[in-house]
């Protein structure tokens, strides 16, 4: 995929980002807290194709500016990437239910960062495409159904429970619940859990 998006990198540290994504092709605007990435977003005439958007900054953290691109009915469906130094995977699961579209943590290496661009800015081309009205996973590749357990063992991932409570409360083993994902990672043609929660709730295979 061309790297020639416009990004809006918003962060109060933005100088290896606004530095290193150029040479990649991308156009880099950047926001230093969320009330100037509020304000560039929603009345400015320049359009952006994805947002990198860090947790922590003062004024107006992460979260809350996620929240308010998603209720704007201008950036609701702007692609948004955060970057947060939390690795929990419940954490990391409670904010893609807010409205990210992919994450990466702290600290990480440039190719992984613009590997996960390239798939958010693939996915959102997609949907452009089918012209659907909210974002969903489209693509030209078919993907397996999951069965009835296996999203039930998803659905139980997604509110944040690992293995073992995803047993107790299934009644099987955490060798079988392990033996589900893996299937749904082959099924949904991901590497880990995360990302299979994030595009079953993009395709509306779970709730949130």
């Amino acid at each position: 995929m061309c790297a020639c998006a416009n990004v809006l990198l918003v962060d109060d540290n933005p100088k290896y980002l606004k530095d290193a994504l150029p040479y990649y092709g991308y156009n880099v605007r950047t926001a230093l807290d969320g009330i100037q990435a509020l304000e560039i977003l929603t009345t400015e005439k320049e359009k952006f194709d994805i947002v990198l958007l860090d947790v922590m900054m003062p004024n107006f953290d992460g979260w809350q500016t996620l929240k308010a691109i998603r209720k704007h009915e201008k950036t609701k469906y702007l692609p948004v990437i955060m970057i947060t130094a939390v690795s929990e995977e419940q954490k990391v699961i409670a904010g893609l239910k807010n409205g990210a579209d992919d994450y990466i943590t702290k600290p990480f290496v440039l190719p992984n960062l613009l590997a996960r661009m390239e798939a958010v800015l693939r996915r959102a081309e997609w949907v452009k495409q089918e012209k659907g009205p909210q974002l969903s996973f489209k693509s030209n590749e078919t993907l397996q159904a999951l069965s009835p357990r296996e999203r039930e063992v998803l659905t139980l991932a997604a509110k944040g429970a690992n293995n073992k409570d995803i047993a107790e409360k299934l009644v099987l083993s955490e060798v079988t619940i392990k033996s589900h994902l893996n299937s749904i990672f082959k099924k949904l043609k991901v590497t880990s859990r995360t990302q299979a929660v994030l595009l079953a709730m993009q395709m509306d295979l779970i709730k949130n």
